[in-house]
């Protein structure tokens, strides 16, 4: 029925959306989500190019940086996908996932990512560790590169600075600037305050 892959996907993924009543939040994984996946290249793979011409602009597109666990963000390589896709992507970012190997654990700080990508980005959903516990420093750190980020935008709108608020005083600098350093010595104080609160807790 349909010349090619992208095509087939993106007439579903399309009358799925429309269907729901093009929802504000609906999420498409291309088979080609990240760099190392395109051939030759994101911006010259026909398959994104199909996917950015044919999928409807409401709709957002995941993509994982030059691998499925990418190590580096840079703003160069979403503005390569932004172009392909016609959309700004949708960081699903592997960055803590341990699934594939659950001996590691990953404890440090989130990093690795540019000065400036909100600009870049649809969103930005983080895959934590399987073990629930293990994520305290993953997402306090995140949440303190998302304020340095929207401290070094131009005015974040009301719905920013409603997030911004909920982040709390102890997220970190408020400048612009995002410290990995920081942000885990910060993330490690409120962890061993959380920890010392759960230990006084009846029943612990």
């Amino acid at each position: 029925v349909f010349p090619s892959l992208a095509q087939a996907q993106a007439s579903v993924a399309n009358e799925v959306y429309q269907e729901l009543g093009q929802p504000s939040v609906f999420l498409f994984c291309p088979t080609e989500y990240c760099s190392s996946l395109c051939s030759p290249s994101p911006s010259q793979s026909c398959y994104l190019q199909t996917i950015g011409q044919e999928l409807l602009p409401g709709i957002g597109v995941i993509w994982t940086g030059p691998k499925v666990v990418s190590q580096e963000l840079s703003a160069v390589l979403l503005e390569e996908v932004e172009a392909v896709l016609r959309r700004r992507p949708v960081i699903w970012d592997n960055l803590y996932a341990n699934d594939y190997d659950c001996r590691r654990v990953f404890l440090g700080p989130y990093m690795g990512r540019a000065p400036g990508l909100m600009s870049r980005l649809h969103g930005l959903l983080l895959n934590p560790n399987c073990e629930l516990q293990a994520n305290f420093i993953p997402i306090h750190t995140l949440g303190t590169w998302f304020r340095s980020e929207l401290g070094s935008c131009a005015p974040p709108d009301h719905a920013g600075m409603e997030a911004v608020a909920a982040l709390g005083d102890s997220q970190g600098a408020q400048d612009g600037s995002y410290s990995p350093q920081e942000a885990l010595e910060l993330a490690l104080r409120d962890w061993v305050a959380e920890i010392n609160q759960q230990v006084l807790e009846p029943g612990r």
